[in-house]
């Protein structure tokens, strides 16, 4: 009898070839199927040879190669994609099966697609999966959701392949019902742009206003991948610093500086819109590669304005170690944020997310791994229902620390004329955040004045609504819309 597969695997890009090596590597026997048939040969006769890998030609072959309950993952292109291998893949499974959609799909596809699955006797996981290329083969983090009874069936495979931390445990488990899984990788993608941008602002402060030459930044990142800021971002930086191009200069400089983005950090700040989560460092990353990408505009609006800033004469050294606390308080932020909004979605979707855990499947794998998540860990450990990481006792300590180098570094940026969206919106939010009286009494009259959207009183009590007259000429209605 011929020998069963453990899971079935459909796609067979850069990621799904990598996932299939892992988890043969783990001792799993794993059946393959891509739409270009040619190339589900071509890795069975090359890079699988010899190994417990099963290639297929057809959806019913793949299906056919499988124990049961079958299990069946997708790295395909996100969208329609994805429902159209759905459709085909529904009449060839059986009931108590598992689909798996382990690509970049929007969290309210996920929950419709888990929804439709389960009508048709079908269990449904959507996961993210982190890592890239390295992760996929070596360990990525992984964060399923879905329908709650598939998770026994994968948690041996997907336990198996993911990163682990220090102590083994593994950068995966289980998120929440739907589209949790989904989610909690789309903010996981948010706060990445966050990071990125963070650390693109340091470089430019120390190359624009520093002077600083690549060399120098490079020993710089080295040195803080040593501090709380050790991550995986950091040290790649440091990395791409010292890499040369053929002719010995710094090949970072000869890449265009106009970035791109797939829309994962669009979606996040889309779901804080609709939250009303204030994701500002987030949304300001996005916008950052917005900016980037007009190039064109930006060289002739250069050549426009004479644009001239205050030229940096402090302490240099003083000075890069205040990057260096601004970075790491704003990134504190960026992860309030991220946290904050997943907090705000669960109530919204009914989902039971575990704070700390999710911070640990984060701890490795993932692009943004750090050391920096397991303090996160602690503070939903100390308090599950933490409203907000700047209230934790260990990050309160932290940001009194370093707001008088945050301050300084956001002021020199302003002072030179150069932008620092990221350091700016953090600072911003931490102010707004720990401001007891903010003007938003002056707002609300305006609404009231121009729309009778009413008030609260700071003498009433909340939930008791009021609305003036203000100009003796119109009536006493007032709008019944009051959203806080």
């Amino acid at each position: 009898m011929d020998k069963k597969a453990d899971i079935g695997l459909i796609g067979l890009a850069v990621m799904g070839e990598n996932i299939v090596m892992n988890m043969e590597s783990k001792g799993f026997t794993v059946a393959v199927y891509n739409r270009t048939v040619s190339k589900v040969d071509d890795f069975v006769a090359g890079r699988a040879k010899g190994l417990n890998i099963i290639g297929a030609h057809s959806i019913a072959g793949l299906v056919a190669a499988l124990k049961r309950p079958r299990k069946v993952m997708m790295l395909i292109k996100a969208g329609e994609p994805v429902d159209d291998m759905i459709e085909q893949l529904i009449p060839v499974l059986e009931p108590g099966d598992v689909i798996i959609d382990g690509g970049n799909s929007h969290y309210t596809d996920t929950i419709r697609r888990c929804s439709y699955v389960e009508s048709k006797g079908l269990l449904f996981i959507g996961t993210g999966v982190s890592g890239g290329e390295e992760g996929a083969l070596k360990g990525p983090s992984m964060m399923p959701g879905g329908s709650p009874a598939a998770w026994p069936l994968v948690k041996p495979i997907f336990q198996s392949i993911c990163a682990k931390v220090e102590d083994g445990t593994p950068c995966c488990d289980w998120v929440g019902s739907n589209g949790a899984g989904h989610f909690v990788k789309m903010v996981h993608n948010g706060i990445e742009y966050g990071d990125m941008q963070l650390i693109c602002e340091a470089y430019q402060l120390m190359r624009d206003m520093l002077h600083m030459s690549d060399d120098q930044m490079h020993e710089v990142f080295a040195k803080w991948n040593r501090t709380e800021l050790d991550s995986y971002l950091i040290e790649i930086t440091a990395d791409i610093l010292s890499k040369k191009d053929a002719d010995g200069s710094p090949l970072v400089e000869k890449i265009l500086d106009t970035a791109g983005q797939k829309g994962t950090g669009k979606w996040t700040g889309i779901a804080a819109l609709d939250e009303g989560i204030p994701l500002t460092l987030i949304v300001e990353a996005v916008f950052a590669r917005c900016l980037s990408a007009m190039k064109s505009e930006r060289i002739d609006a250069a050549k426009a304005y004479n644009k001239t800033g205050i030229p940096f004469e402090g302490d240099k050294q003083a000075m890069i170690e205040d990057i260096r606390k601004a970075l790491l308080a704003s990134k504190l932020i960026s992860y309030a944020q991220g946290y904050l909004l997943m907090q705000s979605a669960a109530k919204t979707y009914g989902w039971d997310l575990k704070f700390g855990s999710i911070a640990l499947m984060w701890r490795g794998g993932c692009i943004i791994r750090s050391t920096f998540l397991g303090k996160i860990k602690e503070a939903f450990d100390r308090n599950s229902a933490l409203p907000n990481l700047l209230l934790d006792p260990y990050f309160k300590n932290m940001i009194e620390g370093l707001v008088p180098s945050w301050r300084r570094v956001v002021s020199s940026a302003v002072l030179s004329g150069i932008p620092a969206p990221t350091f700016s919106s953090a600072l911003n939010y931490f102010d707004g955040y720990t401001t007891e009286r903010l003007p938003a009494n002056l707002l609300q009259a305006q609404r009231d004045y121009f729309g009778a959207h009413t008030y609260e009183r700071v003498d009433g009590k909340r939930g008791e609504f009021f609305h003036t007259n203000w100009t003796g000429e119109g009536g006493a209605t007032a709008a019944t819309t009051y959203t806080v």
